[in-house]
């Protein structure tokens, strides 16, 4: 089945809604609208309106309310509008959901996942094209996810609803409207990374967004690049990352996010650490800026490109 990456995920709320009557959906203008994106197109017309709620333009009382929910057995799916958004909740999520399990020795369960359409390259204004990831996978108790294409946006969606601990569910909204094959079996597990293409020569580490850049680099690439899709933050799954730089050499980290401490620089450290013997080169990084994020009208200058990725590719040997 072909569906975009925003259809994928409306198809993953569905099957889950379905499967378990415990499972809510809270946001604003999810309901009658079907979201900002229409990921949740059509649901409240067949589940209702206790079941997908449309809420006040109010995050914090969107994350806390979610909070009492999963307490009491529901399993809420939490939408924040945009990644800028978040922040109103910041102090529910780090104070209170990423401890709950941890503080009540595993006797309280927080089965909430709360989606945050992330990233940029679709021309918004300010506030709307944040790539806040670091600063929840930062935080201990918080599982962060990302898919990158509609399988994963699908079998990740189900995967996210049925844990038990509470997961940032990260979207990468410039990749909504991409279409893929959709598989009838998850195929790996929720926190486990992927090796997307296949090559010889460097390997190269991204997530969300930037995995069809990425990708698109290996297409041009004059060297055999191996394309890494991280898909979980936090756990990071890094063995796929260190076989693979055991056997190239040669690495390169790609994300939207600012290069000073994202998630490019734990990366570049833990593969130091782990591979050094193995490395022809220094660890490169392709990142955003150091800056808060640009006007749209330049935006594109500010993302990681193929042409970034390439430039980076060379500094690490001459192919």
């Amino acid at each position: 089945m072909e569906l975009s990456i925003g259809k994928a995920l409306n198809a993953g709320l569905r099957a889950a809604m379905d499967d378990d009557a415990k499972v809510v959906l809270m946001g604003e203008d999810i309901g009658r609208l079907g979201g900002v994106f229409r990921v949740t197109d059509g649901l409240q017309k067949d589940f209702g309106d206790q079941r997908v709620m449309d809420t006040p333009l109010a995050e914090s009382a969107i994350v806390g309310a979610a909070v009492g929910m999963a307490y009491r057995g529901f399993r809420p799916v939490v939408e924040i509008q945009f990644d800028g958004f978040v922040y109103p909740a910041y102090d529910q999520i780090v104070n209170q959901v990423a401890r709950l399990r941890f503080r009540s020795e595993g006797a309280v369960k927080v089965p909430l996942v709360i989606r945050i359409p992330y990233g940029g390259g679709i021309g918004a204004v300010e506030h709307h094209s944040e790539s806040p990831e670091a600063q929840f996978v930062m935080t201990p108790g918080l599982t962060v996810v990302t898919p990158s294409n509609a399988h994963d946006a699908f079998w990740m969606m189900r995967q996210a609803i049925a844990s038990d601990d509470p997961v940032i569910f990260l979207e990468p909204k410039q990749r909504y409207w991409d279409t893929g094959e959709v598989g009838d079996e998850a195929g790996i597990g929720l926190h486990q990374s992927r090796v997307a293409r296949e090559g010889s020569d460097v390997t190269v580490v991204g997530y969300g967004p930037v995995v069809k850049t990425c990708l698109s680099a290996a297409d041009e690439a004059e060297a055999s690049l191996e394309v890494i899709d991280l898909r979980s933050l936090s756990p990071l799954d890094l063995g796929p990352v260190m076989e693979s730089v055991k056997r190239t050499g040669r690495v390169v980290v790609v994300h939207e996010a600012a290069r000073t401490l994202g998630l490019g620089a734990e990366l570049a450290t833990r593969i130091t650490q782990e591979c050094f013997y193995s490395l022809e080169a220094p660890v490169q990084r392709v990142t955003g800026y150091d800056m808060p994020y640009p006007p749209c009208r330049v935006e594109h200058d500010h993302l990681p490109s193929v042409e970034r990725i390439l430039d980076a590719v060379d500094v690490t040997g001459e192919f």
